[in-house]
């Protein structure tokens, strides 16, 4: 195990690793669309790219929701099979909708795995933001 510095000094070299690995700019929040953004994660059993709709007010979270899903199997023509979640609850309590893929069995902490967890994050992400940009007038269109 590690201590909590050792952990967070892996996750700041992970995260630094990744960026100088792959130096684009991704879309992530710069969707225009408020409290809608996509996002990498990854902990010490897997990785996910996952698009977030976390709209307080949820009858609009509701309608981006719909929205997406309505492209269902478009979108797993981008991005391959992928989990959903109408209700998908934070650590922190708060609900929110998400929508995202993941690969088990990689660990931020093992730097052997690495390599697969970045290209897991720009195949799945890439696929994300193509279908964005796709259906962005759809999607924004509440």
């Amino acid at each position: 195990m590690f201590s909590k510095q050792e952990a967070q000094k892996l996750k700041s070299e992970f995260w630094t690793a990744f960026g100088k690995a792959f130096p684009r700019k991704w879309l992530l929040y710069d969707t225009k669309i408020k409290d809608f953004s996509f996002k990498f994660s990854a902990d010490n059993k897997k990785a996910e790219v996952s698009l977030d709709i976390e709209m307080k007010d949820e009858l609009f979270r509701n309608a981006y929701y719909e929205k997406i899903w309505s492209l269902e199997s478009i979108l797993e023509d981008f991005v391959g099979d992928f989990t959903k979640d109408e209700f998908y609850t934070l650590d922190n309590g708060k609900v929110i909708s998400r929508i995202w893929v993941e690969k088990t069995d990689l660990s931020i902490y093992n730097k052997q795995t690495w390599p697969h967890i970045f290209e897991f994050f720009v195949e799945k992400m890439d696929g994300f933001e193509r279908f964005y940009y796709e259906y962005e007038d759809f999607i924004k269109d509440v």
